[in-house]
Parts: C-alpha cells; structure tokens; sequence
C-alpha cells in the first residue's frame, strides 16, 4: 500500500467508527476544513499553503485540491463564520433597537474570546497583508451579516447604517486581537463592550445619518438642474419681436 495513501485511511476508519456507517467524502472534506481554520489562524492567508492544510489533515495535498480547488477556495470555504448568522441576528434584533448597539458589540466580543472565534481572527489577520484576505471578508461581512441586519432594519438607509457598525466592530479587532493595544487588548469584553456600544447604536439609529447622507446627492441634483437653467440658448431676436 502506498504510504501517501495511509493517512486517509486511517482517517477514513476513524470517521467510520465516529459514525458507525459507511464514510462518505463528506466527512474527509469537514476534517480537511477544520485542519484549514486552524492553519489559517495561525499562519494567516500569506503564509498559509495547500501541503500545510494537508499535512495537517493528515492527507495529500491532491485531496484538499479535489475538494477545493485552490488555496483561495479553502479559505473561503474556512471562512464559515464560527456561529450561523442566520440563528444569532435574529436573537440580537428581537429586543428591538433599544440596546442593539450593545448587544452586537458583546456578541461579537463573547465570539472572539471563545476557541470558536479563531477562525475569524486568522482572517482579520490575514487582511492585514492580502488584498485578496481583505477582498473575501468584505464579501463575507456584506454578505452573511451586515446584509441580515439591513434588511430586518426598518430605518432609513439601512445599509449604510449596518456598514458603519460593521466597520466599528471590525477596527475593534483589529486593535484588540491584532495590534493587541492597551488597554484594549487586555480590558474584560463585558467594559470593552460598554465603551464601544454608543458609537454602534449611534450608527443604527441616529437620524442625522441618513440625513447627511442623502445631502450630497440633493446637491448634485440642485447642481445638475442650475447648469441645465444657465445652459439654455436665450430666444433669437426675431422670437423677441415676435412676441412684442
């Protein structure tokens, strides 16, 4: 038997006896995945590489390709966020608005500070030197969280409000769990939270928001419509006599 085989197997039978039924692939491609997270958390997007996922896995690196076809295409599939989004917006929108800013800032927090968060800090890790790390979590954030949270908003400008607490949150990773500054970096998340909870609940619910942002555009179009007033030809001399 060859020996680059071996590995699998075993996994293979570990799986098998987990499970008491015949292994699918399903199971070798969710051992891959856990063994990605955790490559990634560690050497971040950069220094991240298919023949270390797989040797952490225990397979050959030709298996991470057949389910994931890159590099780039482990990490997106690594970047399931650690709770469904779908399950935990809800239970912070239920209360209302009142608190949400709170709420979001503490669940976030709790998140991180768990074994679960890693997955999400090796990501902002990976940000800090991947245009492409940087490119995903935009799509990720847009996509699976603040997208949700625009849409059970009932307020104007939703989306742009959810950007701004997205943004908050984000750079509150960053400076706690990155850069690691204190006090931040070592302040308990209960305090951290309570610091950061009016800058969010001011982004979710301030109606000046919404007010600044629709100005610029009021401009423009009060812009557009005065070049279109001065733009006009004045009426021939003939047209003047004509309705004399």
């Amino acid at each position: 038997m060859p020996e680059s085989r071996a590995p699998l197997l075993r996994i293979r039978r570990k799986v098998a006896g987990r499970t008491g039924r015949r292994p699918g692939p399903g199971g070798t491609r969710e051992i891959i995945l856990a063994a990605a997270r955790s490559h990634f958390s560690v050497a971040g997007y950069e220094g991240g590489t298919v023949r270390g996922i797989a040797a952490e896995a225990g397979v050959d690196p030709s298996l991470v390709m057949h389910y994931f076809g890159s590099k780039e295409g482990m990490f997106r599939a690594a970047m399931d966020f650690p709770v469904d989004p779908a399950e935990f917006i809800p239970r912070l929108l239920a209360p209302g608005l009142d608190g949400l800013g709170e709420r979001l800032a503490r669940f976030f927090l709790e998140t991180w500070d768990s074994p679960a968060g890693s997955p999400l800090l090796g990501l902002i890790r990976s940000v800090v030197g991947s245009e492409r790390a940087a490119t995903m979590l935009r799509e990720f954030i847009s996509r699976e969280v603040l997208g949700r949270i625009a849409e059970a908003l009932d307020l104007d400008q939703p989306q742009l409000r959810a950007s701004l607490a997205g943004s908050q949150l984000i750079g509150l990773a960053m400076l706690r769990y990155v850069v690691k500054l204190e006090p931040l970096a070592s302040a308990p998340p209960k305090q951290v939270a309570t610091w950061v909870a009016p800058a969010i609940q001011r982004y979710l619910t301030d109606p000046h928001i919404a007010k600044a942002a629709g100005r610029p555009a009021a401009i423009a179009t009060g812009l557009r419509k005065g070049r279109a007033r001065t733009s006009a030809k004045p009426p021939s001399r003939n047209r003047r006599r004509e309705s004399c």
